[in-house]
């Protein structure tokens, strides 16, 4: 298992410069896993890595709170942008296509919903508080000889 790898993230700026250097090494069959409390910077997060993977930094990313998942047709194939706060558990999952969806890139929030559906070899980020308002920390962790570069 490859060490974590933990960032201090001064402002969103820096949580959306994360996010672009991720989509940057995303690929078909990846899932990327957010984790963290509420107000943490999921949601900052999915939207600017949505935004760099369609290299459009204007694209509409809404927030899938209500819709479970929203996709996206990205240059390096489908993405599905799962929310699955509102879920009871993983049995919900099929519904949504969870198993068609992973032959595309996967992006989570509430990931700890996915139980034993959390796939093999994830990305996962925890993005917590910092010392500041605007401060966050993420820890990552997966993605073997992938995370080389990022900090």
């Amino acid at each position: 298992m490859p060490p974590d790898v933990t960032l201090s993230l001064p402002d969103a700026s820096a949580t959306e410069a994360l996010a672009a250097r991720i989509a940057a090494r995303a690929r078909r069959g990846d899932a990327i896993l957010l984790e963290g409390p509420l107000g943490a910077g999921k949601s900052t997060f999915a939207r600017a890595f949505l935004r760099a993977a369609a290299a459009d930094p204007a694209l509409e990313v809404p927030s899938p709170t209500f819709t479970l998942v929203q996709a996206y047709d990205l240059p390096a194939g489908p993405a599905f942008h799962f929310d699955l706060w509102r879920l009871q558990g993983p049995a919900d999952l099929t519904e949504l296509g969870w198993e068609e969806a992973r032959e595309g890139i996967v992006l989570v929030e509430w990931s700890d919903r996915l139980g034993a559906l959390r796939p093999e070899g994830a990305l996962t980020i925890t993005l917590a508080p910092g010392a500041t308002e605007e401060t966050r920390l993420a820890t990552l962790s997966g993605w073997a000889g992938r995370l080389e570069g990022l900090a």
